[in-house]
């Protein structure tokens, strides 16, 4: 099969090699899957310069999340057969075959073609346990969303909505805005002429925000303590500014706001059964037409380097999808 690997890290343009390497067989309790296309993510950015979490032995390949059909499972495998469409996550599935562990696969939305699909897993995951298990966020609420026009911000901006929240979400251009506004966004701030905090505090009356939902860090993370609610709520989901958010227990302290931390993979790791739960959650949500993933654009297999670039540098809206087959 064909697989793009990161041979060195570095820029994803520079390190990504298209090669040849042999069919994958899954073990027992994991299945096959023909992958028919992988969502970019800012984890394969990291992954592929040699910063994220998780750092795989070179060479490896990148991709964390798929839209494919199983075309083989192992012994004991009871949750997916053979043809069953299915998403997924785990490093290492952009190539032409994958092979994941049963627990890391869900049944794909009937009502979402392979590109939304591929697209659902991970943004929409993230966002649902930030939002509703770290943040609780309730009815009336005040949600702040940075990168409100991106993937995942999409996505929570789309659940914020979905659960009753006011929502205001952050973007970074005039271009960005209309994105944020048709994912739900109440108000859209564009930080690049606007006071956030100036915006933030004239639309809930000097209140502040009650949740915030940031996976950009910086600058973004410490605006939203400046206008974060008595008893508010930030969620710290990434910090793809490339400054990691420097959290001030003093000020929390006196202003009485809490900072929770969400790494997703954890729950698929200690509590499957809640990202199983989730997962029906968000396909009910799907079927009544309340979410979607915002797919902006879809390239081909062999163009999979530039559309990993693409968001390294910070030039994409919605999400990025490769097809594979």
């Amino acid at each position: 099969m064909r697989a793009w690997q990161v041979v060195r890290h570095g820029e994803p343009a520079e390190v990504l090699e298209l090669v040849d390497v042999a069919d994958p067989s899954p073990g027992p309790g994991q299945v096959l899957v023909r992958v028919r296309a992988v969502a970019v993510n800012f984890p394969d950015v990291l992954l592929a310069r040699g910063e994220y979490q998780v750092r795989p032995a070179l060479p490896f390949s990148p991709g964390i999340e798929l839209c494919g059909e199983v075309v083989g499972v192992g012994d004991g495998v009871a949750r997916a057969a053979v043809g069953d469409r299915v998403v997924g996550s785990r490093i290492g599935v952009l190539s032409e075959l994958a092979v994941l562990d049963e627990r890391e696969v869900f049944p794909a939305p009937a009502g979402l073609d392979d590109a939304e699909a591929a697209a659902l897993t991970i943004g929409y995951q993230t966002a649902w346990f930030g939002l509703h298990r770290r943040a609780a966020l309730q009815p009336g609420e005040t949600l702040l969303v940075h990168a409100a026009a991106g993937g995942v911000g999409t996505a929570a901006v789309q659940l914020g909505a979905a659960a009753g929240a006011r929502v205001i979400g952050v973007v970074g251009s005039a271009a960005k805005a209309e994105v944020a506004r048709a994912a739900g966004a109440d108000v859209v701030v564009d930080r690049s002429v606007q006071d956030l905090v100036e915006v933030v505090k004239a639309e809930t009356a000097g209140a502040g925000a009650d949740v915030v939902f940031d996976p950009v860090g910086g600058d973004a993370f410490e605006r939203s303590t400046r206008c974060i609610a008595f008893e508010g709520r930030i969620v710290v989901v990434g910090f793809a500014g490339g400054v990691i958010q420097d959290v001030r227990a003093g000020h929390a302290l006196v202003k009485n706001y809490g900072v929770l931390g969400l790494h997703w993979a954890l729950y698929a790791q200690r509590r499957p059964d809640l990202v199983d739960a989730a997962h029906a959650e968000l396909t009910r949500l799907i079927e009544a037409g309340t979410i979607r993933p915002v797919v902006a654009d879809v390239v081909a297999f062999e163009d999979a380097p530039a559309a990993v670039q693409r968001l390294a540098d910070g030039a994409t809206t919605g999400r990025l999808v490769v097809r594979v087959g």
